[in-house]
This record gives C-alpha cells, structure tokens and sequence, in this order.
C-alpha cells in the first residue's frame, strides 16, 4: 500500500512537467502565429479567408433567401444564382483589399481566369446542389428542412474548393515588383491622417 502511495506521487510530478511544457509550446505557437500574421503572406491569407467567408455568407444568405421563399424552386438554379451573386463582392473585396489591386480590371490577367475560378466553384457547388436534390426528392422533408440540406451541401462545396482558389487567386492577382510590394505595406502601416486644425 505505501509503495502504490509513492508510485503515485512519482507520477504526478510527471504529468505536470508534461502539462506545463504542452503549455509552453501552444504559446509558443501562437507567437509564432501571431508573428506570422503581421508578414504580407500572413496578412494576405487572413483577408482571403475574411473574403471567402464574406462571399460563403452572401451565398448562402441567397441561397436560403431565394430558395426558402420558393423564389426559385430548384435546387441546383438556387445555388447557382447566390454563387452567381456572391461573385461580385468576391471579386472586388479579393482584388482591392486581399491583393492590392487598383485601376482597372485586366481582362486576360483578371477578369478571365477569376471567372473560370467561379465557373469551376459553382460546377463544383452543382455536384454538392444535385446531391441535396437527390436528397430532398427521395426523402420528401419539409421545406425547410431541404433548405437546410441546400445550404449545407453549397457550404461543404465551398470548403472543398477554398484551398484550390487560394493557390490560384494568388497567382492571378501576384504583384511582381518589390516596390509595389513595399508601397502597399506602407500603405497598411500609415496611421489615420489628422484633420489639420483652422
């Protein structure tokens, strides 16, 4: 009895050095994650994401709005008209604020290979939309319950493609001269401007 004592509190000294140092390295990581996230490259990812979950929600607000009313009564023709919808905003919140794009649209560098991006992501919806159909058809819930379905097949598809359109939307939209680079981080780290006083 006295040495299952002892083996006891031999093991406890183990398991909080164990503890205490899983600790130490979480905090560790997110420091470094924290660092990370003031680099370009981090800041630039944190507002893709900010963007894509922009886009996610006016999708699926869509989506449940045009499909939920019986606006639009098919599955498939609801998901694509809010991806459709949800282009827009994408587009411009990714070019001006994510990549730092001004002026005008280049046709062939921009416009082009965004809209197959967002053919390709709404092709990619319509499998996750056929499916949902498959599903409401055979199993005749309510309405509402299929416009959940909907919703939650368009989001999965979504989460799929995010990580293709990241690789590729960085290509799309790279700056390649260093002094635009410098010019946007610049740009980023300007305080406010002070109204001058009169």
């Amino acid at each position: 009895m006295v040495s299952s004592q002892v083996q006891r509190r031999s093991s406890r000294p183990a398991t909080c050095f164990r503890a205490t140092s899983n600790v130490v390295l979480v905090r560790s990581r997110i420091r470094k994650l924290m660092a990370w996230s003031k680099t370009h490259q981090g800041r630039k990812l944190i507002r893709f994401t900010s963007v894509s979950v922009i886009s996610t929600v006016v999708s699926v607000l869509v989506i449940a709005f045009v499909y939920g009313l019986k606006i639009i009564k098919g599955e498939v023709e609801a998901t694509v008209f809010g991806n459709l919808v949800a282009a827009f905003p994408s587009y411009r919140l990714n070019r001006q604020w994510t990549w730092g794009k001004t002026g005008r649209s280049h046709v062939l560098k921009e416009l082009l290979p965004f809209a197959t991006m967002t053919a390709l992501g709404i092709g990619f919806s319509i499998l996750g939309a056929s499916f949902a159909r498959h599903l409401v058809h055979a199993h005749r819930w309510d309405h509402l319950l299929n416009t959940g379905v909907v919703v939650a097949a368009n989001l999965v598809s979504f989460a799929i493609f995010w990580v293709l359109k990241l690789i590729v939307f960085n290509r799309i939209f790279h700056v390649d001269e260093v002094a635009e680079i410098d010019e946007h981080l610049q740009r980023e780290e300007l305080p406010p401007a002070q109204p001058s006083p009169t």
